[in-house]
């Protein structure tokens, strides 16, 4: 168990100066290597797990909710083939039939209890996984996954969770706990509880593993903190300016008399170089460069933009959640999202309401999905993904050849009519892809946080994806998508996304779940030895992709 550190005095960036005008200059990113971007957090990985098209996967889902519990779950989802003979008349013989077989998979998932204590003293509000450890040969324990959790008690707890599924020997051992409980438990041994970091004075909002040697986390005190994995030191920290009182409402976060202050999200670029954070009370987002710990500049958001998403001069404006695409990068707003190009310009919005079929509704988390390589292309294809309100999971193409024109505005006479004075769209619109989930597939509530998982068939190559979505109902649901299910042809309209993924269990956990994390477990290697005390060195891991 590692010791309690207290808040350590770390050097602060420079004071950050006022804010200029936006500029158009293109940020100079290096383009990332596989290991970043299979590494990064802020985005769906895009190195897909390998499995044998008949083989049981097992995925580890790690929940915090507002009652401070942290509940983790195995889901293993099993493959059952299964083969139907039909018989079809000959072409040479009518009498004679010739028997054909048609195979068809299908998928069921059980549900078991991991770990579920109180981890916090008040409402978990983020948590983070870390990618896994590197695999050594004897290694004692097998691979390892680091567990942060932040809440509203200013406390960022550190977790020690195995990579492998739970061993036969366990689930054996803990068959006459199962006779008792009204769930399946099956207890992990090697999932430990590290230590507690004090780097911040508020609440946590955001915890982000950008590789397996530092953790960054950012907190309404207007910080964000680098900390070194290897020893648990704080390194930096990167300090925002509090917005001033000008006629701004005071939020629920705010003191009586001041105002809403605090990062509300930041996201690292795949090649740890480049950081964007956005702000409470803030219609701008700043840049952060990673290698030096200073600013790099700061980018308003335009008013007409603004205006076009529903945050006008009496809203607050301020950006919700951010994160890196391939050659793009998604901002979330109250109700919608703005996509921005390298060149730090608006490319397009996502949530306009002749697209998405409904009134604007509020967006709640934020992230991308590589569909891999299509015939004929170089490039990996991206699909944004965003949760709303409704509960459904909208899924957009937000490359430049497909984007929709804005609507067309209404005739003067129509105008002149109603007294009203409507505002011009200039902004285009991402083309809905796909939707899963929402009332027809009987999800009605919040989807709070949710998260992708790339599988691929050794076999076939075929991609395919486990979407895991929990909300404020307590409910974690696994869905599956096909290889097809993300990819919309010339001939699909682009008004109405199609109903895709296959919904194959749900877990209730009876909290009100605010942040969600998972990851595909691994097999363990034959001839591994598994050990429940030892902890294995991670020093020479530390030595890989660095934020400085």
């Amino acid at each position: 168990m590692a010791n309690k550190r207290k808040r350590d005095n770390a050097p602060e960036s420079e004071p950050v100066e006022k804010t200029e005008q936006q500029s158009t200059k293109k940020v100079k990113a290096p383009a990332p290597t596989k290991a970043a971007r299979a590494s990064s957090n802020s985005s769906t990985s895009a190195t897909p797990f390998k499995v044998g098209s008949t083989s049981p996967i097992t995925i580890q889902v790690v929940a915090g909710s507002y009652d401070r519990v942290l509940h983790g779950i195995t889901a293993t989802v099993t493959p059952t083939t299964t083969t139907r003979t039909t018989a079809t008349p000959s072409k040479n013989n009518k009498k004679k039939a010739a028997a054909a077989a048609e195979s068809k998979t299908s998928y069921k998932v059980s549900f078991a209890d991991t770990f579920l204590f109180n981890a916090h003293a008040s409402a978990i509000r983020c948590l983070a996984l870390s990618p896994p450890s590197a695999p050594t040969p004897g290694q004692k324990g097998g691979q390892k996954v680091l567990l942060a959790t932040g809440a509203t008690d200013e406390r960022i707890n550190i977790y020690n969770i195995s990579a492998h599924p739970p061993s036969a020997k366990a689930a054996d051992d803990q068959k006459l706990l199962n006779s008792i409980t009204p769930r399946p438990v099956l207890e992990n041994p090697k999932n430990r509880e590290l230590g507690t970091l004090l780097h911040h004075s508020s609440n946590i909002t955001r915890l982000v593993f950008p590789n397996r040697s530092k953790l960054l986390s950012a907190s309404e005190d207007s910080t964000v903190a680098v900390t070194r994995v290897r020893d648990w030191a704080l390194l930096h920290t990167f300090k925002c300016p509090i917005p001033k009182a000008q006629g701004r409402p005071s939020g629920d976060t705010a003191a009586l008399g001041a105002v809403p202050a605090g990062v509300n999200d930041f996201a690292v670029h795949p090649s740890n170089k480049i950081m964007i954070s956005v702000s409470k009370g803030e219609r701008s987002m700043r840049l952060w460069n990673l290698e030096t710990g200073k600013k790099s500049r700061v980018l308003n958001f335009p008013k007409d933009v603004l205006m076009e998403i529903g945050e006008g001069k009496h809203s607050t404006g301020e950006a919700r959640r951010i994160v890196w695409g391939e050659d793009e990068f998604a901002v979330t707003f109250d109700r919608d999202v703005l996509v921005f190009g390298m060149d730090c310009r608006p490319r397009c919005r996502v949530m306009r309401e002749d697209v998405v079929g409904t009134k604007m509704t509020k967006v709640h988390e934020i992230k991308y999905v590589s569909l891999g390589k299509e015939e004929g292309q170089e490039e990996e294809k991206h699909v944004l993904a965003v949760a709303t309100e409704d509960g459904r999971i909208l899924f957009f193409d937000t490359a430049e050849s497909e984007l929709l024109e804005p609507p067309v505005p209404k005739e003067e006479e129509e105008q002149q009519q109603h007294k009203t004075k409507l505002f011009e769209a200039k902004t285009p619109n991402a083309k809905l892809v796909a939707q899963l989930g929402g009332k027809t597939a009987g999800v009605s509530g919040r989807i709070k946080d949710f998260t992708i998982l790339p599988v691929e068939d050794e076999e076939s190559g075929k991609r395919s994806w486990f979407v895991t979505s929990a909300g404020s109902d307590g409910r974690i649901r696994i869905w599956r998508l096909e290889s097809g299910d993300l990819r919309v042809g010339k001939e699909e309209g682009a008004k109405a996304g199609r109903q895709v993924g296959e919904l194959l269990g749900t877990y209730e956990t009876e909290n009100r779940i605010t942040c969600l994390g998972a990851f595909v477990m691994i097999p363990r290697p034959e001839g591994s030895v598994e050990s429940e005390y030892e902890f294995d060195s991670e020093e020479s891991e530390d030595e890989e992709s660095d934020v400085e």
